[in-house]
């Protein structure tokens, strides 16, 4: 039996090895030069525990400026509001959504933002003109990256 949080175990391995066809780790880095692989020892603290660890991660979280101590200007305004906490829930109740469609505002505008944000940041960081971060289904997604390599070939 494995546990979804534990480390693989030597058993484990040799079956995905054997899977894939190789007797050893290093021979799924056979291709690579000996001279750019990195042999050592990762220099890395020692594991903690569950508990260890969240406890570190609160006290980084902590050092973190926040919008409710600091001034924020993201947002274009829409910032520096109170939300009571029942429009959350009410928002959650299943029957106010409709069963038609995935794009209930209430829902997904948080979600939008974000992909909105990081495909900005990606075509800054590129140079590209578009970037996609989402699609609802596979067969979109495989038909959005269809189109985009033909109208590449075509453009190239």
């Amino acid at each position: 039996m494995t546990h979804p949080y534990l480390s693989l175990t030597d058993a484990d391995r040799e079956a995905m090895l054997e899977t894939i066809g190789v007797d050893t780790i290093d021979d799924l880095f056979c291709d690579i030069p000996a001279g750019v692989r990195f042999g050592g020892a990762l220099g890395l603290d020692p594991p903690l525990t569950e508990q260890e660890l969240t406890r570190q991660l609160e006290s980084l979280a902590a050092r973190n400026a926040d919008t409710s101590g600091e001034l924020s200007f993201l947002g274009a305004g829409i910032y520096d509001h109170y939300v009571p906490a029942v429009v959350d829930a009410v928002l959650q109740r299943g029957e106010l959504l409709t069963a038609y469609t995935p794009y209930q505002p209430e829902m997904s505008q948080g979600v939008l933002q974000a992909i909105f944000e990081y495909q900005t940041v990606i075509c800054e960081l590129t140079g590209m003109d578009v970037s996609n971060a989402s699609g609802y289904d596979g067969t979109t997604v495989a038909a959005d990256a269809r189109s985009t390599r033909r109208a590449v070939r075509r453009s190239s």
